[in-house]
């Protein structure tokens, strides 16, 4: 085996080849480090690297291998981490100067259960500023040129860029589901309080998700198996028995799925390219979608969505704003003044809209449909790097805290990746990765 390339492998198969002994976590670890240096002076996805710890973290992995201790389902396996998450042995910065040289005391839940699965943790990746719209350094490997998205970039782009096979992001609006439509590679957001989110930084409780990326739908499955967990410290994770997601999402459909396509009010924003993608993967799934109405309760959740944000954020960096509003960039500190405008009888109310969408999608899945289908973005990536892009088809869906993934199943005229969204049924998560998984295999056939 060339351990030149171990960079190549999927977190699954560099699991099992450590698991086995055929290769070690010491050898991938050098061929990611080796990757990261030839091609990361470009990208900058990475806001802190040590790569003498994450080379001492691979050889404790081997170590305890060779001992015949218990081993996790990542042993061995560098995972990239948004710089938003506490980690104890890094820095955690949040895409901020203000916070230059911040070291936690303690992990984030996300980043004690990677530990404990066996993973090396190979660094902090870039946030834009405070998880918001401010970019950061990192540029897109697919055209350094075009934005990566946000505000996952760092996390998306290492692992598009082979740097890394697994990385985790967050989502408050599109930030898992669009940097990964933007680069190429797929994200995952899980159900709202699907996976903890403590000592991670605080935007909106009602909006705030993990988000995971990876290069195919079986190391998305591997990775949520390992960070879905009860916690606690996260009033909105709940005790449940473990999703067998690599089971499930490995299975074939009882039935072929059936997709809703949702245009959404926002589609005029969708530009031709993604347009004639969408018109393709509609002709190929012939009788198995339809095309379906939004229902005229949730035309104005981007309102609601924009209300229940604002007010969130501002409150949750309230003291940033007293004590550093002048270190912040204008797009943040014009969302935290509009936050503080915000009536409490508006956020009463945008916040009341949220169940009785639920209850409405509730009612769609259950008629017929395994999942809606739909952009993740209007575009690919957009050429310039002073924006993010537009995170608009993200937005009903993390306000109503349903599971997303998007799949670079489509490319534009000028070869960049468009990301196709699939939506699932709040707590459907396995099954959601099981139709897509079914959809990527049909798309590539035909």
């Amino acid at each position: 085996m060339d351990v030149s390339n171990l960079h190549l492998l999927s977190a699954s198969e560099a699991a099992a080849l450590i698991r086995d002994g055929i290769i070690s976590s010491v050898q991938l670890v050098e061929s990611c480090l080796a990757r990261i240096r030839a091609v990361d002076p470009v990208v900058q996805a990475w806001a802190f690297l040590d790569p003498d710890y994450a080379l001492a973290q691979a050889r404790l992995a081997d170590e305890r291998r060779l001992t015949g201790q218990p081993i996790g389902a990542l042993h061995g396996v560098p995972v990239a981490i948004k710089d938003i998450f506490d980690t104890a042995d890094f820095p955690t910065e949040y895409g901020s100067p203000i916070y230059a040289g911040h070291t936690p005391s303690r992990d984030a839940t996300v980043a004690a259960l990677l530990r404990a699965a066996g993973a090396v943790i190979l660094g902090k990746t870039v946030t834009t500023e405070l998880a918001y719209f401010s970019p950061g350094k990192t540029r897109n490997p697919q055209n350094p040129e075009h934005t990566p998205g946000g505000s996952s970039s760092g996390s998306a782009a290492a692992v598009a860029a082979e740097m890394v096979p697994l990385a985790i992001g967050s989502q408050t609006n599109g930030s898992t589901i669009r940097p990964a439509a933007y680069c190429g590679v797929v994200g995952f957001k899980p159900t709202h309080g699907l996976i903890s989110r403590y000592r991670s930084l605080a935007l909106s409780r009602t909006l705030d998700h993990v988000g995971l990326f990876a290069r195919s739908i079986a190391d998305i499955a591997l990775l949520a198996e390992q960070v879905v967990r009860y916690d606690e410290n996260d009033p909105d994770t709940e005790s449940r028995a473990p999703i067998p997601f690599s089971r499930i999402a490995a299975e074939e459909p009882p039935l072929p799925p059936m997709f809703a396509f949702i245009k959404t009010p926002i589609w005029e924003r969708v530009d031709e390219d993604t347009k004639a993608g969408f018109t393709e993967i509609i002709e190929q799934l012939g009788s198995q979608v339809e095309e379906v109405e939004l229902f005229p309760s949730a035309e104005e959740a981007w309102k609601w969505h924009q209300t229940i944000m604002s007010a969130e954020m501002a409150s949750n960096l309230e003291r940033l704003w007293e004590k550093s509003a002048d270190k912040i960039s204008e797009q943040l500190r014009s969302q935290l003044e509009a936050g503080r405008k915000v009536l409490a009888v508006d956020y009463a109310h945008a916040l009341r809209q949220i169940t009785p969408m639920q209850d409405s999608f509730v009612e769609l899945f259950e008629q017929r449909y395994d999942a809606i289908l739909t952009p993740a973005a209007p575009s690919a990536a957009p050429k310039g790097i002073s924006s993010t892009g537009d995170p608009a088809f993200c937005t009903l869906w993390t306000l109503c805290g349903m599971p997303c993934i998007s799949l670079p199943l489509l490319e534009s005229s000028d070869a960049l990746p468009i990301g196709v969204q699939l939506v699932g049924a709040r707590n459907s998560d396995a099954k959601l990765l099981r139709t897509a998984r079914w959809l990527a295999a049909n798309m590539a056939t035909t």
